[in-house]
């Protein structure tokens, strides 16, 4: 049973990424091998529009050709039992990269046929954790709803964990930050935020016992 983790924050040992190692710790203490992935330390772009995953016949249909450092990525999460994709929210979506990820994710598994079929033939469980440092009011639910439908679509059942109102600084003074309210950041990270990481953990708890039939 493999469990991935796909950090797709620019930085590795913030939010995002304690989040996401939370989930896969979860995962493991509940049996489950797991993988970590940095997007941002890979050498990849998004979708190249080559329509080799189309081409009848072709070695790729069904499957992303470009040969960069997403590739096995690509493979391991297609491959694996449940994963997990971690992202910032910058200006109302997701960061580049994972967005990049995405389209090189969904866009292989779509036929061009009248149907739409999706040609992935296995149903993989995922967890989305979209960390912020705005407040829930702020939250793109439009955005959530679109990623959760195709990450369903393409890939399996998929849930959002979120983290808002986080900590982007360890000392505030050092940085123009005038519209915060630097103590309430403070203090939410040292109240909220850890209960946001245990959700995160309890969530890989989860979805190893689910990638294991035991739900």
């Amino acid at each position: 049973m493999r469990i991935i983790g796909l950090n797709g924050s620019p930085r590795r040992d913030r939010n995002t990424a304690k989040m996401v190692q939370a989930a896969l710790d979860g995962a493991q203490d509940a049996g489950a091998d797991v993988k970590l992935y940095d997007l941002y330390s890979l050498n990849f772009k998004g979708c190249a529009s080559c329509f080799e995953c189309k081409r009848l016949g072709g070695e790729s249909y069904g499957k992303c050709a470009i040969n960069d450092e997403l590739a096995p990525v690509l493979d391991d999460v297609l491959t694996c039992d449940g994963f997990f994709l971690g992202s910032p929210i910058y200006f109302g979506d997701v960061s580049a990269d994972v967005r990049a990820f995405l389209e090189r994710l969904w866009f292989a598994g779509l036929a061009y046929n009248t149907d739409h079929m999706v040609v992935y033939t296995r149903q993989i469980p995922c967890r989305l954790l979209f960390t912020m440092n705005a407040p829930f009011e702020d939250f793109n639910k439009t955005l959530n709803d679109s990623i959760i439908s195709a990450m369903t679509r393409f890939i399996g059942p998929t849930e959002l964990i979120e983290a808002v109102d986080t900590l982007q600084f360890d000392d505030y003074s050092k940085y123009e930050t005038q519209m915060f309210n630097v103590a309430a950041k403070l203090r939410r990270n040292r109240e909220v935020f850890p209960t946001d990481v245990k959700k995160a953990y309890k969530a890989g708890n989860q979805l190893a016992d689910l990638a294991a039939g035991k739900k």
